[in-house]
């Protein structure tokens, strides 16, 4: 396992996965330079500025690409640091049939225990191509598997299993359940891999499947665990559509996009979310769609689109007023005036609507249960911070440590409370400010 669980740059795992410490690596790279002619001063403080984001130059790019025997044709069609060896997701290879989401889930549960990169791995076309294939793969079932025989009231039991942990994660936070997320499944794989099972109950085990392994992603999410979280998406997303669900995969894919959009790339979000609205089923429910176009209103949002994120989100909360509670699915019960508020009060405060996004996010931290109300208390502080009311910003912001002191345990909501410390620059002599400060730095969120 890595030193650093949460390196934040390809280089970094590289290093690391290697067994090399940086000033190996710095001596690796001169010695090799020799062998090809090409002289290096790389030490110790040069692989930090490279893994701190600085690029290296041309040369020492071919030398490091002969070290780690990757093409430098290669390297250079690529780019820094895409063309670095640590991007294989075999969610993205395997074929879109049922033996290629086994594989794919069989690969998560190997090496899901530990997140190998803290940047996004699945980006850009790669990202656009998994949704595309996701659109046009057909669902599909093979005969069993040899092996016991996997009845109804088994999956019944693992499914009442996953439902107690959805209602623990909003409780607790994910950092505290991943490891009983990953062991179940670890669980449904093998059953997936070896069990012996009627076509009815294999429909339900993909689905149980594909709901877990993105409960899964969202717990590493919720950790702080970026790219495991992307890859249990993945399989996710192969679940569903081996279980022909066409509804969750068209979710998964709206999730999937917080994950790029949080990474600057707002307008790979926009296509994510277009991808999943566009071929989600034509019956999808009134209350699913307004889901849908509420992750489109954030989106565009998001990517500065701000009167196209007023029409999508007006269109979330019409939809969201013909619902009928018989249409609510499983997977999608948690949604509701809690998060529509967010993403309003999100929409209205990057419009420079600071009023009305601080009333709408007020009455979304007020209905939000514990790990949402940690997670949001920090965008209620920006909002009343942007509002010139600093107390009111500090007591959001300190209702939110209270929760990660006393009962959740969420990375997500203690860096965001920590983005928001850094809005405090020109209050920081206030005592008020820097208690806050010496709270957050106090701080012991499990991850």
């Amino acid at each position: 396992m890595l030193d650093d669980p949460l390196a934040v740059h390809p280089l970094a795992f590289v290093r690391q996965s290697r067994g090399w410490g940086k000033a190996e690596f710095a001596r690796l790279m001169q010695a090799r330079g020799k062998l090809l002619g090409i002289p290096l001063a790389t030490n110790r403080t040069t692989v930090w500025k490279w893994e701190q984001g600085q690029e290296p130059d041309g040369d020492a790019q071919l030398v490091l690409a002969d070290l780690l025997q990757v093409p430098y044709a290669q390297a250079r069609s690529e780019g820094w640091p895409r063309w670095l060896p640590v991007w294989e997701v075999t969610g993205l290879t395997a074929p879109w049939t049922e033996a290629g989401t086994v594989e794919a889930l069989a690969d998560l549960v190997g090496s899901g225990r530990m997140d190998r990169r803290g940047f996004l791995t699945i980006t850009g076309v790669a990202l656009a191509g998994l949704a595309a294939s996701w659109a046009e793969a057909p669902s599909a079932f093979a005969s069993a598997l040899d092996g016991d025989r996997v009845t109804d009231g088994m999956v019944t039991t693992i499914e009442q299993r996953v439902s107690t942990l959805r209602t623990l994660d909003d409780q607790l936070g994910g950092a505290r359940l991943l490891e009983q997320a990953r062991g179940d499944l670890a669980l449904i794989s093998g059953l997936l891999s070896t069990g012996r099972y009627t076509e009815q109950v294999g429909s339900r085990l993909y689905g149980l499947a594909a709901r877990v392994s993105y409960l899964t992603g969202w717990m590493a999410y919720d950790a702080g665990l970026r790219s495991a979280g992307q890859q249990y998406y993945v399989g996710a997303l192969r679940s569903a559509r081996t279980a022909g669900d066409d509804a969750f995969g068209a979710f998964v894919l709206a999730e999937m996009g917080i994950h790029v959009s949080e990474a600057g790339r707002t307008a790979e979000r926009v296509e994510l979310i277009s991808t999943a609205i566009d071929n989600a089923p034509r019956t999808l429910t009134p209350y699913t769609q307004s889901y849908l176009y509420l992750h489109r209103a954030e989106a565009l949002s998001r990517d500065g689109a701000h009167q196209e994120a007023g029409t999508a989100l007006n269109r979330a909360m019409t939809l969201w007023d013909r619902r009928t509670d018989e249409e609510t699915p499983d997977w999608l019960d948690w949604y509701g005036e809690a998060q529509l508020k967010s993403t309003e009060g999100k929409v209205l405060l990057r419009a420079g609507q600071v009023e009305r996004a601080t009333s709408a996010l007020e009455l979304s931290v007020k209905q939000a249960v514990p790990r949402d109300k940690a997670v949001r208390a920090s965008r209620l502080a920006e909002a009343r911070l942007a509002g010139n009311d600093l107390d009111g910003a500090l007591d959001a912001a300190n209702a939110g440590a209270e929760l990660l002191e006393n009962q959740v345990s969420s990375m997500r909501a203690l860096v965001r409370l920590r983005e928001f410390s850094n809005e405090l620059g020109p209050h920081q002599a206030l005592p008020a400010v820097c208690e806050f400060r010496d709270r957050l730095e106090a701080l012991d969120v499990a991850a």
